[in-house]
């Protein structure tokens, strides 16, 4: 027999951002430990609000299986001591059946001996199974916790009830001084308290009292009511989804509403207005059909439709107030000219233990020259990014961007236009933040993934010559997304950037020209490089490249984001071709043989010393790979060279006596382990 099982924790009002994870998070642990009960069911099931985490578990069988097995045990010579007494291993045996050694008999099997037990137990009762569910609660995390009274245990938000229902029966699962029944709570001014009667009665029970439970049916109610408000207005709204959630769960019984303000607001930037209503007050923006931001908005209300009015009155009143701070801040800081902010940023800190923004833009520059010239980007390009490099934080000390944090660099690129300066130049102030999530937009311009992977290369370079490395658990400074970001840069723009290369040479030419520490050893350079190549991994990762074949290619000599992602694509290509296995075996047995000889040279080949056809043969087959750039085209040569490597080992012994053709011969096979090593270490590829 099964029956539903419902469990919900009431609480105070929860941050929006945790509901949804949180409910997860205790279906998850609830199916865990059912699991491990072993109490059979069919599905777990979610329902959430702001002062509501629940669960329901369908069809969850009312007691566990009855147990009747024979179970074996050690064999006899290990269960007794030749004086017959039972050993450590036969006690433990009975024990962890649940038995004493008084159970124990002796079978043959197959001419030996073997202890055995014959297990039968009643399956334990669900009803008193779920009592453990208080361990559920107790064993939950968050972002933050509270305690309440004088408690010591801690929740996202005080308890006031729970309710758990076994059917129509209720399980008395207590926590702290809170023993939970069968009454829950409608919604916090429109509702009252509900009796129920057994779990089926939950959704329907709550509905009456203004709460809507299902959080996937509140959400689906706002998106009806916004598509109708947008409909008999003839607007247009982008349906932000991370808004749309956030929404989702500060409400439990939805209302949408519009209100509007002044069109002279408009004259702004649209992102203040934006920033203004979605970031600060959690409205929706609204658009006409030309998609021209307009001076309305849609917000959601926790309640019903009664007196109506007055909310969109109220928070009509609310945003009018910041915007009227927005406008007085962009007045003000027009006053200004560019200048007047980008020598303030002597005074703002980049970080304690670096030195000012300030001097980080000047160290920005000249790593962004020196990368300039390696890519040899034309001269405009190089100046444009001069320009963004000495103005790019200059709106850290604007008080617009002092007032809404979420617009720096959005307000550079537009007091830099209203001053007159280039678009590229502009553009690039607002762009040298991206992306701003690990996979989030990258910079369109030239001059903005210029300016953005020099910035971001100089925060990494500092703060680890300053010992500020990120740890497996901590990345306070985002380092890992600025490297992740640099490579997903160099990857969309085509740049090369062999790391261990140019750090040395980024160091070399900042020293002397800034205050800040640098890093003064080989290891901190190869410590900086090694942390941008573990992002080259997660890129290939998040792509869907073979585990091995990440391996291969991370383990080659190579550097260079560009290269390290063609030999993947060349690999991950014909991994699974015929002429696969023959090429990277041949390739391998190269270097086997090297690592055999313990060959450390890197001598050029003799061809005087070739005894015959097939070492001329390779010979030729080598150098005419040599000049080959394109891996593609290299992994082609590799297949056209595979059955001369072959004869080559067949006509010849590698290892001969006469130490000059040996080592002629080792340089043959290390001139193609070279080649070869553009593709990465093959010996790490799986090939069936």
């Amino acid at each position: 027999m099964t029956k539903d099982y419902l469990f919900e924790i009431g609480t105070e009002e929860m941050p929006a951002h945790v509901v949804s994870r949180s409910v997860k998070q205790l279906a998850e642990r609830t199916e865990k430990f059912l699991k491990e009960n072993g109490l059979k069911f069919k599905n777990v099931k979610t329902f959430s609000t702001p002062r509501r985490l629940t669960i329901l578990v369908e069809e969850l069988a009312e007691k566990q299986d009855d147990i009747d097995e024979i179970k074996k045990g050690p064999a006899k010579k290990i269960a007794l001591d030749k004086d017959k007494n039972w050993t450590k291993a036969a006690e433990g045996f009975a024990r962890g059946q649940g038995m004493s050694t008084d159970d124990i008999y002796f079978e043959e099997l197959k001419g030996t001996e073997y202890a055995y037990v014959h297990v039968q137990k009643e399956g334990k009762k669900a009803a008193d199974i779920l009592l453990g569910m208080s361990d559920i609660i107790k064993a939950m995390t968050f972002p933050t916790k509270m305690r309440w009274d004088s408690h010591d245990f801690e929740f996202v938000r005080p308890i006031h009830w729970l309710v758990s229902l076994f059917g129509s029966d209720v399980i008395p699962v207590k926590i702290l001084d809170i023993t939970a029944g069968r009454k829950t709570e409608g919604h916090r001014f429109l509702g009252d308290s509900v009796v129920l009667a057994n779990t089926a009665d939950y959704e329907d029970a709550l509905k009456d009292q203004f709460v809507i439970v299902d959080a996937k049916k509140r959400k689906e109610m706002i998106v009806d009511q916004m598509n109708q408000l947008v409909k008999e207005n003839n607007w247009q709204i982008k349906m932000d989804q991370n808004l749309l959630e956030e929404v989702t769960n500060l409400v439990e019984y939805p209302t949408v509403f519009a209100g509007s303000f002044d069109k002279k607001y408009l004259e702004m930037p649209q992102e203040v207005l934006i920033t203004s209503m979605k970031d600060n007050q959690r409205y929706f923006e609204v658009y006409d059909q030309d998609s021209h931001l307009i001076n309305h908005f849609i917000s959601v209300r926790n309640g019903n439709k009664d007196y109506l009015e007055n909310v969109v009155s109220g928070n009509e009143k609310v945003l009018v107030a910041r915007l009227d701070d927005a406008q007085f801040f962009y007045d003000e800081d027009r006053k200004y000219p560019l200048s007047h902010f980008v020598n303030k940023l002597k005074n703002v800190s980049f970080h304690d233990k670096i030195g000012s923004m300030a001097e980080k833009t000047v160290r920005v520059r000249i790593i962004g020259d020196l990368l300039a010239k390696r890519w040899k980007l034309d001269e405009q390009t190089i100046k444009d990014f001069d320009r963004a490099s000495e103005l790019y934080k200059f709106d850290l000390v604007t008080q617009m961007v002092g007032e809404f944090a979420e617009l720096q660099g959005i307000m550079g690129m537009h007091y830099a236009k209203l001053a007159g300066e280039k678009d590229d130049v502009a553009v690039a102030i607002k762009e040298h933040y991206m992306p701003t999530t690990s996979e989030g937009e990258l910079p369109e311009t030239t001059v903005g993934s210029l300016l953005s992977v020099a910035d971001k290369l100089d925060t990494i370079i500092t703060f680890f010559a300053v010992g500020m490395i990120p740890s497996s658990s901590n990345d306070p400074y985002a380092l890992r997304r600025y490297a992740y970001g640099i490579v997903r840069i160099l990857l969309k723009q085509k740049w090369s950037l062999p790391f261990k290369e140019v750090l040395p040479e980024i160091v070399s030419a900042l020293d002397g020209k800034t205050p800040a520490k640098l890093p003064k050893t080989a290891e901190q350079d190869e410590e900086i490089a090694a942390f941008i190549r573990d992002r080259i991994k997660q890129y290939l990762q998040r792509n869907n490249f073979k585990y091995d074949i990440i391996d291969a290619v991370l383990a080659s000599s190579q550097q260079d984001p560009i290269q390290i992602l063609a030999a993947a694509n060349v690999l991950q290509l014909h991994h699974d071709d015929d002429k696969f296995k023959p090429v990277v075996e041949s390739l391998i047995r190269i270097k086997n043989i090297l690592k055999k000889a313990k060959y450390k040279g890197k001598n050029a080949v003799n061809p005087d010393l070739f005894a015959n056809e097939s070492e001329q043969e390779l010979y030729a087959g080598v150098n005419a790979l040599k000049d080959i750039s394109n891996l593609t085209d290299l992994y082609d040569g590799f297949v056209k060279l595979q059955p001369v490597i072959d004869r080559y080992f067949e006509t010849n012994m590698i290892l001969d006596k006469n130490e000059e053709i040996k080592n002629n011969r080792l340089n043959q096979l290390s001139a193609v382990a070279e080649l070869a090593d553009n593709l990465g270490d093959l010996s790490k590829l799986v090939i069936k």
